[in-house]
């Protein structure tokens, strides 16, 4: 990913150009905090971001500093034609299809990184694409309030991995732009953990219209977290994961609780989509956890009722925004 010129006697090292396919709250993060640090980077997504991008720029206004990124935007994935990474931020649920089209404009040597929600992501688009695909799990609380606005409320940091030189230099690129980015050799209890968090609070953030904060507090909503959180983690031993920071059901309450506190004012991915009247990525969430309780005979009535609530809420076809 690193390529070096020389001359004049010094030794350059040329920044790889980035693109950011599925353009919106987290791929307008980190894309844009890598473009602010002057990383050639590229947005794709909605005409709507696209086009407000183009004009005035795109906004980040972050817990840090509040600021209009230069940074170029199309509608069309052959902008990430030559791209040295590619931030996969689409919704589950687009998963196969946006990979499908992506190929053809896959550099040999392209690495994507999966900046998505749910657990079986980045092996999808690695057999689809032909390319080393690098999963990350990520923890920010993001919205885009308006096309070309990204508002971050909490927290903005990577756990990526397994570890290997390609993860190493991705990583690095992340930190030199102000990205907490940590390297895990234990990628999928990491990507199980934040599974889990998801799983417990975002279909109740969602079918309540409550942030992760409210969901905190509630002593009923709270119980029937720890009811999700049970079954859940019932599942992943079941499947041989052993999720990270949930050695018991007391320690993963724990940990969940901290999260809660953590982005507080924010309101889930999840509430967020239903809100928009969109369809969401519930069956990557406490759909999967239901799913995998059928295959290995453990029960998860509690996620077989979020994620059927959930279906039930969403439209029928997603609204374009």
């Amino acid at each position: 990913m690193t390529n070096e010129t020389q001359g004049g006697g010094n030794v350059h090292t040329a920044k790889p150009k980035v693109a950011v396919v599925g353009a919106g709250a987290v791929g307008g993060f980190f894309g844009g905090l890598l473009a602010r640090a002057g990383v050639p980077t590229v947005m794709i997504g909605r005409e709507s971001f696209v086009t407000a991008v183009k004009q005035r720029g795109l906004t980040l206004d972050t817990r840090m500093f509040n600021e209009v990124v230069s940074v170029d935007a199309s509608t069309e994935l052959a902008a990430a034609r030559n791209a040295d990474l590619v931030l996969f931020c689409v919704k589950t649920t687009n998963t196969e299809a946006t990979a499908r089209a992506l190929v053809p404009f896959l550099a040999p040597g392209c690495t994507v990184l999966s900046l998505q929600n749910g657990v079986e992501n980045a092996d999808q688009i690695s057999a689809i694409t032909g390319r080393q695909t690098i999963s990350a799990v990520v923890y920010l609380a993001a919205a885009v309030p308006a096309p070309g606005t990204v508002k971050h409320t909490g927290r903005g940091d990577l756990i990526i991995g397994p570890d290997g030189s390609r993860v190493a230099e991705i990583a690095n690129l992340f930190r030199d732009a102000g990205v907490g980015c940590v390297v895990s050799s234990r990628i999928q209890d990491q990507l199980w953990e934040k599974l889990i968090c998801n799983s417990a609070l975002n279909a109740i953030s969602a079918l309540c219209q409550i942030t992760y904060g409210e969901a905190g507090d509630d002593k009923a909503v709270w119980e029937v977290v720890g009811k999700v959180i049970a079954e859940a983690l019932a599942v992943a031993r079941a499947a041989g994961v052993s999720p990270t920071n949930m050695d018991d059901v007391d320690t993963a309450n724990t940990t969940v609780r901290k999260l809660t506190r953590q982005i507080a004012a924010a309101y889930s991915s999840t509430a967020q989509d239903l809100r928009r009247k969109k369809r969401t990525e519930i069956d990557a969430l406490n759909g999967f956890i239901a799913r995998r309780g059928r295959e290995l005979g453990v029960p998860t009535p509690v996620n077989q009722t979020l994620w059927a609530l959930v279906r039930a809420a969403e439209p029928r076809t997603d609204t374009v925004t």
